[in-house]
């Protein structure tokens, strides 16, 4: 029997605006999907929604896929592409597989001998490093930092440490309800030469990437609180 494609379905990182972000080859996909494995189903319905809005959501099946799912559920999820339909992962914001669960069931489809499909679209990773400035040739994404402070700023120290050293890209992220507490750190504890990139809003009309030192951001900071962002410790190339 046929077997389906495991299609990665890039989505919006906020806003309204699809055209200018989603390809054209994306969104006719996904108009032919009928089967989605998504992290946020919410999201999901209203990405679908703004990719077309007379989307027939009602007649599609979802499997949500986040970090309470039971890895148990996983086989499950790509029942119908064993049947021969193909299915579309979603992630809650950018690209599926890259810092959201989405990892796991592309690896048991693999196992299933699956096609799989990524296509392209926005991630906020990619975006700032190649906004930055700093090297894009050694870097690593740590993904969202200690909640606890004592060892988020010990990372923030290692990491602006090993850029001394080896002038590797630190990239990382967190909630933006904590992002003036991790602002705070940044520029309490690193020394005024650290470079550091702060990529906040990406994509939207009020997107915002600017790369300085610690002693220029302690007078140039803005509010980050409502404001989804990246950031990166690096060194200039």
């Amino acid at each position: 029997m046929k077997t389906g494609t495991l299609y990665l379905i890039p989505t919006t990182l906020g806003g309204e605006t699809v055209n200018d972000i989603i390809p054209a080859e994306v969104q006719t996909k996904v108009t032919e999907l009928r089967c989605f494995i998504v992290e946020n189903i919410k999201s999901a319905r209203r990405f679908l929604r703004k990719v077309d809005r007379t989307f027939p959501i009602d007649d599609c099946e979802f499997f949500i896929l986040n970090h309470r799912t039971d890895v148990g559920e996983l086989y499950s999820f790509l029942q119908p592409a064993m049947k021969g339909n193909d299915i579309g992962l979603m992630s809650d914001a950018g690209c599926p597989g890259v810092a959201d669960p989405g990892g796991a069931i592309i690896s048991l489809a693999h196992s299933k001998g699956l096609k799989i499909h990524p296509f392209v679209g926005p991630s906020s990773i990619l975006m700032t490093l190649m906004g930055s400035g700093f090297s894009g040739q050694n870097f690593i994404f740590h993904g969202y930092l200690p909640k606890e402070r004592k060892s988020r700023i010990s990372a923030l120290k290692r990491f602006e440490s090993d850029t001394r050293k080896t002038r590797m890209t630190h990239l990382f992220m967190d909630t933006p309800y904590r992002n003036m507490n991790v602002l705070d750190d940044l520029l309490n504890v690193l020394a005024d030469p650290t470079m550091l990139c702060i990529a906040s809003n990406l994509t939207l009309p009020s997107q915002d990437i600017r790369s300085m030192t610690i002693k220029e951001w302690r007078t140039k900071a803005y509010d980050l609180s409502k404001r989804p962002a990246m950031f990166a410790i690096g060194t200039v190339v």
